[in-house]
This record gives C-alpha cells, structure tokens and sequence, in this order.
C-alpha cells in the first residue's frame, strides 16, 4: 500500500511539474531612456501546449519612480494622458464604482485623494516613493509619505510564489505590478489569462528578472498597456472603456 501511495504521489508531483510555464521567446527593445526597456515575452505551458503573452515596461527603481495620474472627468485615455505628462510607460489604474469614483486608497504627488479600504479583492498596495513597493494591506506604512499610491488586488505572487486560491475559471485581458530583485521592477499586461494562471506564468523567471511580488490592477475591458519606445514611435494596447486612474513610469 505504501508502494503505490509514493508511485502516485510522484506521479501527481510529476504531471504538476510538467505543467509549468516556461519561456519560449523573449524580445527586448529599447524605450527613450537607457533605465526601461519593452520586454515581450512568449510563454508556452509544459502539458498543454497552452501558449500565454506577456508585455512589460521592466525599468531600474533607481532611475525611475511611479505617477498615479487622475481621469476624474473621463476625457482621456492611457496614451493621450501620458503624453500629456511625459511618462514613459504605464497602465490602466485600480478599481473604480459605477458613479466613477475611486475605489481604495489613491495618492497622487503626495496627496491622499482616496482612503484606504478593506475589501475581497482589495488586498495590495503599490507604493512609490524612493523605491518602488507592494504592500499587502495590513503591511502598509501609511505614516510613511509617498509620492504615489494605488490599492488594488488580488495578490498574484508573494516571496516568489503564486498566492493559491485564485480564481481560475474566467479569462480576461490583465494589467499588473511586480517587483523583483536587483532594483528592478515592471508594469505589464496580458492580453488573456485568469488569475491563478497569470499567477503561476508571473512566478515564471523571464528572462533575468524574477519576480518577488505582483499585484493585479482592474482587468478586463479598463485594462491598457502604453510604452514610448526609443524612435519607433509609442507600443500601445488601448483600454476598452474610460478609467479612473492610470500608473505612469517617469524618470527620478
């Protein structure tokens, strides 16, 4: 009986194993600063052939800093709200209500225009100020001042691992968050993927960097993806419908 509990017990390690993601190619292509760069990357999951995308603004904590920049009346999009601010990359924001208000905590250039708030989805914080941090919620060093503040959620990798108990049903376009080692951190999107699986592809190593953390950002038809590339105009994913906030990648 022992024999054949361990025979499956390998065989169960082995097909989950066999399962994970790995990367088919990866492309790198300079933006207008020497401290960001676009990274594509294509991924392809072990057992069923599934293939996944990934676009990143991956850029130096160092060089660079985050910007939460306001839509209040709905009147921009992501690419013309950059423009508008010099950015060098960015993505939709966090989540909104159906009158259009924020929804979780906001800062933008130091002020709280938004409270935090405790909630099902709501279990992260991506913070900037001379680094770039994410936080979970009850982590969050709200005496601290940050330029720049963002709740959303849910978690999709901690300490390197995928968070278990994501959903893993419902495929959408995605937005994210990560940090990773080496003062180094990313804004990316996926075009489709549900949570669980854009966790387990996000604990992936791409390329060099390795990511510590991530944090979703509001998904499906808010999610946008924009990056100023260097003499090749701007690599542009549009959102589907206005959003609230947007988080921008500005030089320090």
């Amino acid at each position: 009986m022992y024999r054949i509990f361990a025979l499956c017990s390998f065989i169960c390690v082995a097909r989950m194993a066999s399962a994970d993601w790995h990367v088919v190619r990866t492309a790198d292509d300079p933006s207008t600063v020497a401290s960001l760069v676009h990274r594509h990357v294509d991924l392809q999951q072990s057992e069923t052939g599934q293939r996944a995308i990934l676009d990143l603004a991956l850029f130096s904590t160092s060089s660079c800093t985050l910007r939460v920049i306001d839509n209040p009346d709905a009147s921009s999009n992501l690419s013309a709200a950059m423009r508008r601010a010099d950015c060098l990359a960015a993505v939709n924001g966090g989540f909104f209500d159906s009158d259009f208000a924020p929804l979780g905590l906001r800062i933008i250039d130091r002020k709280i225009t938004s409270r935090l708030t405790r909630g099902r989805l709501l279990t992260g914080i991506l913070a900037s100020n001379n680094a770039t941090q994410i936080f979970r919620v009850g982590e969050f060093p709200s005496r601290r001042k940050w330029n720049a503040a963002v709740e959303c959620g849910p978690f999709l990798i901690d300490r390197t691992k995928p968070v278990r108990g994501l959903e893993a049903t419902r495929s959408a376009r995605r937005t994210f968050a990560a940090i990773g080692s080496n003062d180094r951190a990313a804004l990316g999107y996926c075009p489709s993927a549900t949570l669980a699986a854009l966790a387990k592809i996000l604990a992936t190593p791409i390329g060099d960097f390795k990511i510590q953390r991530a944090l979703n950002l509001d998904g499906g038809s808010s999610s946008a993806f924009w990056l100023k590339r260097d003499g090749a105009g701007v690599f542009y994913y549009p959102e589907e419908k206005p959003v609230r906030d947007f988080v921008g990648v500005v030089p320090r």
